[in-house]
């Protein structure tokens, strides 16, 4: 118990200096413009007195002092008030009628910048803004409103007399390590002597406390969006995984059921044919399999995936079906997403070849081309003439997955190929992977 009230005396005793420091430099700062005053009126006084104005009119002159003396006391009074309600304590630095600011942004010099440019144009009653991206400089005259409404003796105020009734705004941004430092500066449009003998009555620490404010509700908004995308790409990277896994637990059921309805019919006609059928569709489960880990596949893995299905396609499409493949062996280790590749050369053989009477080619070529690599799935089928029954869901999925895995980085190109079918083209990133187990079996 004597701990606690030991512990309340300190804080009442530190509470009482502190509101008696705030009273020692309240009254600093009102006995200074006081001073500055007086010093100026006596000025002014003696001199109209010798010279004639104010000649024989012995009270009016001290009359004169002590209204505008008055005037100054009750302006510097309300000044004090109304920066110890924005401010929340007053001290000489929040007193003063120039404000300075130093930020830090989380962003690059050019991103800073422009949220700089945009906080300070939105600021109320700004009127003139100079704005030079070049050398990361905003410039900005605001007017100064009245903060007690309409004055009641206008012009008679002595702070009117002397500056502008503007404030100006004079912000920079310097490059950092990944941020923009800002330097805000607030201050009037006058001469810094004029501090002497005027206050902005909390303007420009208005000014720049808005300013601050504003930057950092920017700033959390942007990462708020920032958190929103990722958890969006987050989530449609789990929608994808699930579609591959669907599509990989699904192993297109009716072609497995062609596949092995003609492995059994022909293990009683031709049964060297049904062991081909039987092996390849060994090599298509084998390289359909799911991956334990969510990782990219190659293109050496896809195209044997693709080979072993367009070899079961082939034996139980006999003469209507040809191949053509051309891949370089330095371009079998890029990675390439699984069941893309697959999906192209489906779609050729569903939409293209087996709707076409006499059938026909499906070509599957790779080239290099600088820091990509172009695989190409072409086809002389019915081409985009014909309704082919395709509801372009496969497509669709394959340049969302593109997006997920590479960004801006990959595309997929759908055109019509010449004389007849189409050409599907998908360009990735040549980012090789390392050499994997599955490649080297037999």
């Amino acid at each position: 118990m004597r701990g606690k009230t030991r512990e309340i005396g300190r804080y009442a005793r530190s509470r009482s200096i502190t509101g008696d420091t705030v009273v020692i430099k309240g009254l600093f700062f009102i006995a200074r413009l006081v001073v500055a005053w007086l010093l100026a009126l006596f000025f002014v006084v003696i001199l109209m007195v010798n010279t004639g104005p104010l000649r024989g009119t012995e009270p009016l002159p001290q009359i004169i002092i002590v209204v505008v003396l008055v005037l100054v006391v009750t302006g510097a009074f309300s000044h004090l008030r109304r920066v110890r309600l924005i401010a929340g304590h007053a001290n000489l630095d929040t007193l003063g009628n120039r404000q300075r600011r130093q930020i830090e942004l989380p962003f690059e010099a050019g991103e800073a910048f422009d949220m700089l440019d945009a906080t300070i144009r939105e600021l109320p009653y700004t009127e003139e803004i100079e704005s030079a991206r070049d050398s990361l400089q905003v410039r900005a005259k605001v007017r100064r409103p009245n903060p007690y409404g309409r004055a009641i003796v206008g012009w008679l105020n002595p702070f009117s007399w002397l500056g502008s009734r503007r404030n100006q705004i004079f912000a920079t941004v310097t490059p950092g390590n990944g941020i923009g430092s800002v330097t805000l500066v607030c201050e009037p449009e006058s001469g810094a002597w004029t501090d002497w003998f005027r206050v902005d009555d909390g303007a420009n620490l208005v000014n720049a406390e808005a300013i601050s404010r504003a930057l950092a509700r920017r700033v959390a908004e942007r990462r708020r969006r920032e958190q929103q995308a990722a958890a969006q790409t987050a989530t449609d990277k789990e929608l994808a995984q699930a579609r591959l896994s669907l599509l990989h637990a699904q192993v297109e059921p009716h072609f497995l059921y062609n596949t092995l309805t003609s492995a059994q019919y022909l293990t009683r006609t031709e049964p060297a044919q049904a062991d081909r059928m039987l092996g390849h569709l060994i090599q298509y489960l084998r390289h359909s399999l799911p991956s334990a880990e969510e990782t990219l596949s190659t293109l050496g893995e896809e195209l044997e995936r693709a080979r072993a299905y367009l070899e079961i396609l082939k034996i139980r499409m006999g003469a209507r079906l040809e191949m053509k493949i051309e891949v370089p062996d330095a371009l079998r280790g890029i990675t390439l997403p699984p069941m893309m590749l697959q999906t192209l050369v489906e779609n050729a053989i569903k939409h293209g070849l087996e709707p076409k009477p006499g059938g026909g080619s499906v070509w599957i070529l790779a080239r290099r081309d600088d820091g990509s690599v172009a695989i190409t799935v072409a086809d002389d089928g019915q081409g985009f003439g014909a309704a082919s029954g395709g509801t372009g869901i496969g497509l669709k999925n394959v340049r969302e997955r593109l997006q997920l895995v590479y960004g801006p980085r990959a595309s997929l190109a759908v055109v019509a190929n010449v004389p007849e079918g189409v050409a599907a083209t998908l360009t990735v990133p040549a980012q090789q992977a390392a050499a994997s187990p599955t490649e080297s079996r037999p």
